[in-house]
This record gives C-alpha cells, sequence and structure tokens, in this order.
C-alpha cells in the first residue's frame, strides 16, 4: 500500500498517552515536532526515511523521529486519518 499524506486529505489522531510519555521521556519534543511538520506535508518526505515493516500484512509503518528513535502508524482508509502507534528505538 501506497500513501501520501496531505493536509487536506487526513487527519492526525490525537496522540496516545504513551506516545507523549514517550516523547517527553526521550527529549524528543522539538524533533517530533519538525518531523510531524513533514509527514503532514509529505508522508514520503526524503528526511523521514518512511518505511512499511514487516510482516507487510499488518500494515504498520514507521518513520525516522531522529537517527535513534522512529514513530510508528498506521493508515485507516475507514477514518481517512494516521493513527502515531508508539516510538520506538531504531535498534530494536
Amino acid at each position: 500500500m501506497t500513501i501520501l499524506v496531505h493536509k487536506n486529505m487526513l487527519q492526525i489522531l490525537p496522540y496516545s498517552k504513551i506516545v507523549l510519555k514517550k516523547i517527553k521521556a526521550f527529549g524528543l519534543e522539538k524533533k517530533f515536532k519538525k518531523q510531524m511538520a513533514l509527514f503532514s506535508q509529505d508522508s514520503r518526505h526524503p528526511s523521514l526515511h518512511t518505511e512499511l515493516l514487516l510482516p507487510k500484512e499488518y500494515g504498520i509503518y514507521s518513520f525516522r523521529v531522529d537517527q535513534k528513535y522512529r514513530a510508528l502508524f498506521i493508515f485507516s482508509k475507514e477514518k481517512n486519518a494516521v493513527e502515531i502507534l508508539n516510538i520506538t528505538s531504531h535498534y530494536q
């Protein structure tokens, strides 16, 4: 599945408490905000390094927050929205 996110087309669902907690705990507030701005303009922006994770059937994607952390997300056609699921270490 290829996705392209535009502000006028997709909604970004509110972040869960877990996601907000991890953003703060990892000190990613500014970096995450910057990457989300890029993501809302173009989910395939080169600096995001967006990728579909394995197994592909689950439809879970990730984009780079910085060299160490990635944001996991799903695309919901039914809701016409993107939900950020988690912030994880890129090396997990």
